[in-house]
């Protein structure tokens, strides 16, 4: 209890520093770190055993719906109003290069073929509610953007309409957890299984929404419900012995469905798949969930990479597809240097791709990441560690 009994101002207690974030949030952006770098690597490499290995989208939503439920704490109006407000600016801020150069390019109007629905689908670049438009077949920049770049610049977006969506319907979890907290976390698997199996004939804007909807929404709610407690009230043994039965469940679907490590077929093409393999595998993480007072020592040596990492989370993440595309641009180009003709093996690597990409993530935090402060009603910061 603070006392306030007046003493000498030369005997006062030193102001106390302000308090430090719970010890389980190192945990948790290390968990974000990772999710985040598999992202890119993911992407660049397209190796099919790396969701397996990280199920880097899953373990986003659960940390994003815990984070969501500690802050509905406070009012849901203003919680919702805060995401959004931390959520659509560096959006905007993508949106506004990226419809400029396509735009540059000839894109407009009249590209689909009808121009009014044209004007009314560019409002999803100011609220995803659904996938923004962009221009799928724009030619590139010789040298440095390769063709296609309206699509890999949008490709990421699916996971801001699905965050937008998850962010709206948090209060609605909230209450239904509190009442049936099983199967509120079972019921978007369920929904999964519903698309998998039925042909509801959806518009392609609604179905594509609702997927989405279906295979992250359980790790969502899982995030928050593990936030309000619910699985400390299970026996200790009980998550350790499901989780993995759920994965295997997961698995077996991803192999019905073609799946292979080594082969073209991606899990994310398998949703139910995917749904029950993130389901799993975040429970194990959320039941591991250990408190770090300090960093382990293995990770002690990464504090400011992953401090970076979670600060301009939303910033790398909308960025990193077209970083890679501008990378393997460029170093496929150096195919055409005579004095590295004999250096194929080296060319053929994909490695110093992957340095090129995050050394050009790192120049567009320079450049954008400082939005996200905005954003966050902080003072903009270059290069926040």
């Amino acid at each position: 209890m603070t006392s306030y009994v007046n003493v000498p101002e030369a005997a006062a207690t030193p102001a106390a520093p302000p308090p430090r974030p719970p010890a389980r949030d190192r945990y948790f952006d290390f968990l974000r770190g990772l999710a985040l770098f598999r992202v890119v690597l993911y992407h660049l490499m397209g190796w099919a055993w790396l969701p397996l290995a990280f199920p880097s989208m899953g373990v986003m939503f659960a940390l994003a719906g815990n984070l969501m439920a500690r802050s509905l704490k406070r009012p849901a109006v203003q919680v919702v109003r805060g995401r959004l407000r931390r959520l659509l600016p560096p959006m905007w801020l993508l949106g506004a290069v990226g419809i400029t150069g396509m735009l540059a390019q000839g894109w407009g109007p009249d590209s689909d073929g009808h121009p009014a629905w044209w004007w009314g689908h560019l409002l999803f670049w100011v609220v995803p509610l659904s996938d923004p438009p962009y221009a799928a077949d724009l030619p590139g920049i010789h040298h440095v953007l390769g063709d296609n770049w309206g699509a890999n610049l949008a490709e990421p977006l699916w996971y801001l309409r699905a965050y937008l969506w998850f962010v709206l319907l948090s209060p609605l979890f909230r209450a239904l957890l509190r009442k049936l907290p099983w199967p509120t976390i079972i019921a978007p698997v369920a929904l999964c299984a519903l698309l998998e199996f039925a042909d509801l004939g959806l518009p392609e804007r609604i179905d594509s929404a609702l997927t989405d909807f279906a295979t992250f929404g359980a790790c969502w709610i899982l995030g928050m419900a593990h936030q309000a407690g619910v699985l400390r009230k299970l026996p200790g043994y009980l998550v350790p012995s499901l989780a993995p039965l759920v994965m295997a469940l997961g698995y077996w679907w991803a192999v019905h469905g073609g799946y292979s490590l080594t082969g073209d077929t991606e899990l994310d093409a398998i949703p139910l798949a995917q749904a029950l393999w993130s389901l799993g595998a975040v429970l194990l993480l959320l039941h591991i969930s250990p408190s770090w007072e300090t960093w382990p020592d293995p990770l002690r040596r990464w504090d400011r990479l992953i401090t970076l990492l979670n600060s301009r989370a939303v910033t790398i993440y909308l960025w990193h597809n077209l970083c890679i595309l501008v990378a393997a641009t460029v170093w496929d180009d150096l195919w055409s240097v005579d004095a590295l003709a004999g250096a194929a093996p080296f060319l053929n690597s994909s490695w110093p791709v992957l340095v090129v990409t995050w050394l050009l993530i790192g120049v567009c935090v320079g450049c954008f990441g400082w939005v996200e402060d905005v954003a966050a009603k902080r003072r903009p910061r270059l290069w926040p560690v």
